[in-house]
């Protein structure tokens, strides 16, 4: 084995174990934060924010999804609730905790054919692709994303703060 394939070795293998270090290393919090995850029946919840149909409710368990950072919140929906088509400037991804929902690309609500997330689906909506969303029961889930979190309908006519 020659003296720089060696070098080649050690030098890959010590990135190895650094991008481990950070891996391993870096939960989302602090190394002095504990973050204890609430079970569903003992969050409580509020009305939910102006860009949601009525009806919805909001918890946030970490961060603020209005600022830059990592945030996580939870939606309670009662049964029958419906996003209409809309978008998102960044990236979402969404665990369903309890109730049945379902979530769908597209730019049209045609639930036709879409089976509902039952609880411990997760879903991940890219940046800018459009979907819906809707409840087929009272339904909470989780949204972990980075914020500024923001919310553009396809059909301006569906934004309930213009409404």
């Amino acid at each position: 084995m020659t003296r720089s394939f060696r070098g080649f070795l050690m030098l890959t293998g010590l990135l190895f174990l650094a991008t481990l270090t950070v891996w391993f290393a870096s939960p989302g919090f602090t190394a002095e934060e504990h973050h204890q995850v609430t079970p569903v029946e003992e969050v409580t919840f509020e009305p939910g924010p102006p860009t949601l149909p009525e009806g919805a409710q909001i918890a946030v368990m970490l961060g603020n999804p209005a600022e830059e950072g990592a945030f996580v919140i939870r939606f309670k929906f009662p049964a029958g609730f419906e996003v209409p088509p809309h978008r998102h400037s960044k990236e979402e991804h969404l665990t369903v905790l309890s109730g049945r929902f379902g979530m769908s690309p597209g730019e049209v609500l045609d639930k036709t054919g879409i089976t509902p997330l039952m609880p411990g689906g997760f879903v991940r909506i890219p940046a800018g692709h459009p979907h819906f969303a809707w409840a087929e029961e009272e339904t909470v889930v989780q949204l972990n994303g980075m914020g500024p979190f923001d919310i553009v309908y396809v059909d301006e006519a569906d934004d309930p703060r213009i409404n």
